[in-house]
């Protein structure tokens, strides 16, 4: 696991859309939330290139975080988090506490481990299709992974990886899997677009073919079973 991430972060006490908006335009500053856990929930401010920095690691949206509100630092994990529409820009944070001996759900990253050695495309020609880049897991705070790798090396063409398929860490549970029809597929190898069209444009290319093969065996002194009854009718 990597060096836990810090986030440095104060009090608000103005509050309302109006005052988040002056802080994102004026102060350069990012509105955000901590709850959960025996505490109340307290609103924050966060500088906005700090969070920008830090965010450029992968594990802030699925590690645990040290945020440090006044100089006091809580354990959280990012629970929500707004972008603008437009600009990407984040709008605002919600960070949910954590305690050590209580099961949270998080969204972890999918790594896929050996993508240039997969069978499926180096011998049958096929191309990686990901369903899924995240899953939500089930685990105790010290049991967070960062990600989960996905093996698809041995990967053959036409087949699939399914959710039930991954391969978890001791103590994590995917919680989707209670259910049977959640079962989805996480990433295949499939034939690429207009591969098959193409085969079934071949194999009615070459029917065509044969049949014009077998019209044009037949000479003009070719006789049918109609003429030769036409003849025997004239004798």
């Amino acid at each position: 696991m990597s060096q836990q991430i810090e986030i440095n972060a104060v009090l608000r006490t103005d509050v309302g859309k109006g005052a988040s908006r002056r802080l994102r335009r004026l102060a350069d500053k990012v509105p955000g939330i901590i709850y959960g856990g025996k505490d109340n929930a307290v609103l924050l401010t966060m500088n906005a290139n700090e969070l920008t920095n830090v965010m450029k690691d992968e594990a802030f949206f699925s590690q645990i975080l040290n945020v440090v509100v006044d100089g006091k630092g809580e354990q959280a994990v990012v629970r929500d988090l707004q972008r603008h529409p437009a600009s990407d820009k984040v709008l605002h944070v919600d960070f949910l506490r954590v305690s050590a001996d209580k099961a949270i759900q998080v969204q972890v990253p999918l790594r896929f481990i050996g993508e240039e050695d997969c069978v499926g495309v180096k011998m049958g020609g096929g191309i990686i299709s990901h369903t899924l880049t995240e899953v939500e897991i089930s685990c105790l705070p010290a049991d967070l992974p960062e990600y989960l790798e996905v093996f698809v090396a041995e990967l053959d063409l036409g087949h699939t990886i399914r959710l039930s398929e991954l391969a978890l860490p001791e103590g994590v549970t995917i919680p989707a899997l209670i259910h049977e029809e959640r079962d989805v597929t996480v990433v295949s190898v499939q034939i690429p677009r207009g591969g098959a069209e193409e085969e079934e444009e071949e194999a009615a290319a070459a029917l065509l073919e044969e049949a014009e093969g077998e019209e044009g065996a037949k000479t003009p002194g070719d006789s049918t079973d109609e003429d030769a009854g036409d003849k025997s009718s004239d004798d």
